[in-house]
């Protein structure tokens, strides 16, 4: 394999190779690092015997992913007020042409989703990537892993019943979840308190990222009351030079907001029965950097 040959294959696998890294990390800079030494990896390599590049690569990067993961938690990283990842553009366009499999990307790289993912422990955080969102097999994720395939069975049945307790699970249209979400942007962006209570479900919950470095609540925000008037009072104090632009991040419609061509806030809303059942605000700075381009 030539080295133009190997700079082929790697780029043709790097949206892959990305997927799996942002799943695994929740973070697009550290998932972009890990790529890069992916890709260090393989360039570098004797690659005459390696006959399925994909399984390959997406092994590099797993293990990449898994030290750079237990680095993190040896840290023990203290973070200021609710933790959410780092927004991920998901345009899948033509590359998921089926229904249903897109479903399954566009679940596996939800907030909701990645926020149960972080209280798993690197393996199985791995093995739930691996299986729920690119659906390899069991017995080539024990070889990615160097385990038994029976030890990785149990390492996804495990991770697979922690998630499934943990997130609220949605099933919408996604029209029906762009609409509603351009509805809650104009009542909030109004200040509407009343037409914010119409679209908001009683026990509806605001997480707001900020990581101290930004206005937001520290806490976790409950019941359609307090979220409501706390969207209202924010529209109220508003922002200077504002525009919104619309966008898939995570799977689903989103909003950014800029101030001036900054990118200020994100919003992106869990829908089900019509109403929104969860609000997610992101405005640490830090994870807004890879918006500007967009």
């Amino acid at each position: 394999m030539t080295t133009e040959t190997a700079t082929d294959v790697f780029e043709a696998h790097r949206p892959v190779l990305l997927g799996v890294a942002y799943r695994m990390l929740g973070r697009v800079a550290d998932a972009e690092d890990v790529v890069q030494e992916a890709w260090l990896r393989w360039s570098g390599a004797a690659r005459d015997d390696v006959r399925e590049p994909r399984g390959y690569l997406v092994r590099i990067t797993t293990r990449l992913a898994i030290d750079r993961l237990r680095q993190i938690k040896a840290r023990g990283e203290t973070y200021v007020g609710p933790w959410l990842p780092e927004p991920y553009v998901t345009d899948f366009g033509d590359t998921v042409p089926d229904t249903a499999e897109r479903a399954m990307l566009a679940d596996s790289v939800s907030l909701a989703v990645l926020v149960v993912l972080e209280s798993l422990s690197p393996l199985e955080r791995a093995v739930f990537v691996l299986r729920e969102a690119f659906g390899f097999p069991y017995g080539d994720i024990a070889a990615m892993l160097d385990r038994g395939e029976p030890a990785v069975r149990q390492l996804a049945g495990r991770a697979r019943k922690h998630v499934e307790e943990r997130r609220s699970r949605y099933e919408v249209d996604p029209a029906q979840r762009r609409d509603l979400t351009e509805r809650f942007l104009a009542a909030a962006a109004d200040g509407d308190l009343e037409g914010l209570m119409a679209l908001l479900a009683p026990d509806v919950r605001l997480v707001g990222d900020s990581g101290g470095k930004a206005r937001a609540p520290l806490r976790v925000l409950e019941s359609a009351d307090k979220v409501g008037r706390f969207l209202a009072g924010a529209a109220q104090k508003g922002l200077p030079d504002l525009s919104v632009r619309f966008l898939e991040l995570n799977g689903g419609p989103a909003v950014l907001v800029l101030s001036g061509d900054k990118p200020d806030a994100v919003f992106q809303l869990d829908v089900a029965d019509g109403r929104v059942q969860a609000v997610y605000v992101i405005r640490n700075p830090d994870k807004l950097r890879s918006l500007a381009a967009v």
